[in-house]
């Protein structure tokens, strides 16, 4: 995003991120990017070991927001197996970061681009309409931050602050350390009766095996017999032998949440929460860094609206309320269709919730032409959130703006207005002074979407047609 020009003097105005980790660096980078200069970001590297499996679109996502070091730690993708319905197989793979180091690398990140790093924790956060004011303990010591605008980025930990939240089935994920004979980096995935396990392994011998339990069907043990219960389950998966074979737990087991959970007020007037602080899905998708990077990546467009033209605060707002709520939802979707595949156990508690949560509407939607709507709805357009006219579908509710540069609500318009739809289009497209190339991308776009022309050339199926 381009930095706007304005009369607005973004370098008087303080910015508190609280939160390192990927969804915070990234709002950290954009906003700089916009100009602004006087940002804080809290953080620290996670306390425990964690392994964590990403996919190339994180690595997109990473590379587009200006992280360099952190790209850098990123590993090779490496094998991913899953035994899921009874049936294994390599379904894909991915890349197994050392969250610590992933982290750390973040912050280098931050601090190497003029970022103002704070390692530390944040506690305390008394917020008025005027600003913010934030208790962090670093090296010992208390210090106070003043912010004009606020960044919760905390994940999960980040406090509810009494907002309104969609949960949904509570859920609790069980980590144990292991240390083993160094071998391949790989990772599996594993159903069972009563939830699911996943285990990663990394070339030096470093093994994560996590179990994810129903928090009101489970029956768990007392915290001192935890480690026992892990180890009983995981001997009855088959997944599992290869990441316990002469292996030896270390460290403290770690149980933390993983409820799906969806922050339904996510942005005030003065501040803004992004990340799993915002929506947090659940770990089956496998994309949760992907999901904070996805509502990270425009949060600053919207910072930048609030500060420069808060005549627009409500525009801003809706349009980050409305993005975080469509991806948690699909998200959550794609969820559900992965846990409605297991149909051994559909009938246990832990099963049948998941298949059916958070509604029975399909993932994709089938439209065809007669249903494309043109709505005035936000986009982000050159650092700032403005209304503009887009083309909504089933399958695309948030709308879709612009074809490779070209507008596509006045296409719709043109085509919806006359029975002559091709003689129109040609017209729209003259007065909108596109190419061959651009007229072209047009109509493949139209026919994608179910348009039918009676004097079109037929090649058009062979993606080369123009208008005559």
């Amino acid at each position: 995003m381009a930095a706007v020009e304005a009369t607005y003097n973004v370098e008087d105005t303080s910015i508190v991120i609280l939160g390192a980790g990927p969804a915070g660096g990234a709002v950290a980078l954009g906003l700089k990017k916009l100009g602004y200069t006087n940002i804080t970001i809290v953080g620290e590297p996670r306390q425990f070991c964690a392994m964590e499996g990403v996919s190339e679109r994180v690595v997109d996502g990473l590379r587009g927001a200006g992280f360099s070091h952190a790209l850098e730690k990123l590993p090779p993708a490496s094998a991913r197996f899953v035994t899921w319905n009874g049936v294994t197989s390599q379904a894909n793979t991915e890349r197994l970061i050392d969250r610590a180091a992933f982290d750390a690398a973040i912050l280098m990140d931050l601090a190497m681009q003029g970022i103002h790093v704070i390692q530390g924790r944040a506690g305390e956060v008394i917020s008025t309409s005027t600003g913010h004011n934030i208790s962090v303990e670093s090296s010992g010591q208390s210090i106070q931050l003043d912010a004009d605008f606020l960044v919760e980025a905390r994940g999960r930990a980040a406090p509810a602050a009494k907002l309104k939240r969609l949960r949904g089935a509570e859920t609790v994920s069980i980590l144990q350390y292991w240390e083993g004979e160094p071998g391949e980096r790989q990772s599996a995935v594993q159903s069972f009766e009563d939830g699911w396990a996943w285990m990663a392994a990394d070339e030096k011998g470093r093994r994560y095996l996590q179990l994810t339990f129903d928090v009101a069907s489970s029956i768990l043990p007392e915290k001192s017999r935890l480690a026992e219960f892990c180890i009983e389950k995981l001997n009855t998966l088959e997944q599992a032998q290869p990441y316990l074979a002469n292996a030896t737990s270390t460290g403290e087991i770690h149980a933390r949440t993983s409820t799906p959970i969806l922050c339904q007020e996510a942005v005030g007037d003065n501040w803004i929460r992004v990340g799993d602080a915002a929506m947090a899905v659940d770990p089956l998708s496998g994309n949760g860094i992907f999901q904070a990077l996805s509502s990270s990546l425009q949060a600053p467009a919207v910072i930048n609206t609030l500060l420069r033209e808060p005549e627009k605060a409500l525009l801003a707002q809706r349009f980050h309320q409305l993005r975080i709520t469509e991806l948690f939802f699909r998200f959550a979707r794609i969820g559900r269709d992965f846990y409605a595949m297991e149909e051994q156990w559909q009938e246990q508690p832990f099963w049948e919730i998941r298949a059916q949560w958070p509604d029975k509407q399909p993932m994709h939607q089938s439209s065809d032409i007669t249903q494309l709507r043109v709505k005035t709805l936000p986009v982000v357009n050159q650092g700032l959130i403005e209304a503009v006219d887009v083309v909504t579908s089933p399958d695309q509710p948030l709308g879709v703006w612009h074809l490779n540069g070209v507008p596509l609500a006045p296409i719709i318009l043109a085509y919806q207005s006359s029975p002559d739809e091709l003689a129109v289009i040609q017209e729209q497209c003259l007065a909108m002074q596109l190419n061959e190339q651009q007229q072209r991308q047009v109509l493949q776009w139209l026919v994608g979407q179910g348009a039918s022309f009676k004097h079109l050339d037929h090649s058009l199926n062979e993606r080369n047609t123009v208008i005559k």
